[in-house]
């Protein structure tokens, strides 16, 4: 598959200036401990209803490894965005591996909760 091709499965996609904003707030939501990273933990936070937004790899292979995940925020109504890359995803979650799905979670008294609620909003406009 040609990398500026992305499966169409993986919707919403954000695009390139929107990717950068979500992955900078995913930094930050790291350094605060914000964060879950990968496909199990982003699960577990959509079950327990910690979950403020969950951000996915379009280019998981294979992705259908993923497609758990959009169902399950729907039945949950929590926001969820596809970025283009589970490399540039893993570097803002802070680690040097390539993640797929990531989570932030709620944390009450958080200084980013703004930037989280301007995500959410955002990414609904995505979707409709």
């Amino acid at each position: 598959m040609a990398t500026d091709e992305v499966n169409p499965k993986a919707y919403p996609l954000a695009d390139h200036v929107f990717t950068t904003t979500i992955l900078e707030i995913m930094q930050q939501c790291a350094n605060s401990k914000q964060l879950k990273k990968g496909a199990n933990e982003a699960t577990k936070t959509l079950n327990r209803g910690i979950a403020e937004f969950i951000v996915m790899a379009a280019d998981a292979e294979p992705l259908e490894i993923l497609l758990h995940l959009p169902l399950l925020c729907e039945d949950k109504n929590v926001p969820y965005v596809f970025v283009r890359s589970k490399q540039a995803l893993g570097r803002a979650c802070g680690v040097s591996r390539p993640v797929i799905a990531a989570s932030v979670i709620a944390n009450e008294g958080s200084q980013l909760k703004t930037q989280i609620t301007n995500i959410q909003t955002s990414i609904e406009k995505l979707l409709v």
